[in-house]
């Protein structure tokens, strides 16, 4: 079996986050498993939370070259007690990706998929190898490369978990925050071929300004004095009434269920001191913003706040529905669920300090693309 360079990131005692490639040989393959040559790996802001925790990238340093590079980042003395758990574990990072399977096991299944260019999802995947059970690789479409199909599991399912989970729960439109990302551009997409109202919530011009080329009618703008009257107008035209938030902290869960209580006021109704009875849900599926989460309950009785995780997710709808979901992304990857990236990374490339600072910013439009066997 070959052996590869895997990534890994280590909280310290001291209080320094190490980011190392160790020298790991590849386990021997059962009977249903598969050794993939991991060609691209997305940077995804879940991947972020693995790679530095609670570290401050801002005073990250690389040290060596090659199979000996490092990244050193410090953790202040505040954080270290809330992350305790993870010192002295050195944990893989890499939640999807895409490549070549090389090897198979005996089973009919593997062996289907010996040099077969798949997708997979189950993280370790900024490795140069990484071996996984059959039944947990997506056959691309002939033509397809890894570096396209690379993003074929997480945004692409995230998005159509939003609208999965918008009509399993009865509602008839949605709210999406920070709206011009790579999922939030898939999920306008999905929306305007599928006929589904989608309100999006931006915070600069140009992020509205991408979401208006792609045919996007209602984008509100947070930085904008009339954003809260824009948002109970548009909450008001479309019936949003379930809300997704890749922010996290901060006082945008509020504003959203507080706009939504005030759209549902237009339609006339017998007063009640306990608001509205139409339940108004925001979900909190991303931590862009990690101050505290500002609740102050100006919008009756019937609302909820609570977390999404695509794992979840797909475990509670089950295998069916899910592989109909990813028959989906596997059609449209190259429409739909493209994505494209700013700069494509070497394992050492994707630890160089500076490289580090960029990616870490998770700027709106900017996509990093992990390649573990870049130049081999």
């Amino acid at each position: 079996m070959p052996t590869g360079l895997q990534m890994k990131s280590t909280l310290l005692e001291n209080g320094t986050l190490e980011l190392s490639l160790s020298k790991d040989e590849t386990p021997a393959l059962g009977e249903g498993d598969v050794l993939v040559r991991i060609e691209a790996s997305p940077i995804n802001p879940s991947d972020l939370g693995v790679m530095f925790g609670p570290a401050d990238v801002r005073e990250a340093n690389t040290t060596g070259s090659g199979a000996d590079t490092k990244l050193s980042a410090p953790v202040a003395p505040q954080f270290m007690k809330r992350f305790g758990a993870r010192v002295g574990q050195a944990l893989t990072v890499g939640n999807e990706g895409a490549g070549v399977v090389v090897e198979a096991g005996s089973g009919a299944h593997a062996q289907a998929l010996l040099g077969k260019t798949v997708a997979l999802f189950g993280g370790a995947m900024y490795a140069q190898f990484r071996k996984v059970p059959a039944e947990m690789c997506m056959p691309l479409l002939d033509g397809t490369s890894p570096k396209e199909g690379a993003s074929s599991f997480v945004n692409p399912l995230t998005a159509l978990g939003m609208v999965e989970t918008m009509k399993m729960e009865g509602h008839k439109a949605l709210v999406h925050t920070a709206a011009a990302s790579n999922l939030g551009q898939m999920l306008n997409k999905i929306c305007i071929a599928d006929g589904v109202e989608l309100v999006n919530i931006v915070r600069k011009q140009e992020q509205a300004d991408i979401l208006k080329a792609l045919g996007a009618k209602y984008i509100c703008n947070s930085s904008d004095d009339s954003f809260m009257a824009d948002l109970i107008d548009a909450l008001h035209e479309t019936g949003a009434t379930v809300a997704f938030d890749a922010t996290g902290g901060g006082q945008l869960a509020d504003q959203i269920l507080t706009a939504m209580e005030q759209a549902a006021a237009r339609t006339p109704s017998d007063y009640s001191i306990y608001g509205s009875t139409t339940h108004k849900q925001v979900y909190l599926y991303g931590g862009l913003d990690l101050s505290p989460t500002v609740l102050n309950r100006g919008y009756g009785m019937a609302w909820g706040v609570g977390g999404w995780l695509l794992p979840l997710f797909l475990a509670k709808i089950g295998m069916e529905k899910g592989n109909e979901l990813r028959g989906r992304v596997a059609r449209e990857l190259k429409t739909t669920f493209a994505s494209h990236y700013t700069q494509e990374l070497s394992l050492e490339e994707a630890m160089n300090a500076d490289n580090v600072r960029k990616y870490n910013l998770k700027t709106t439009g900017e996509k990093y693309l992990m390649c573990p066997n870049k130049g081999l």
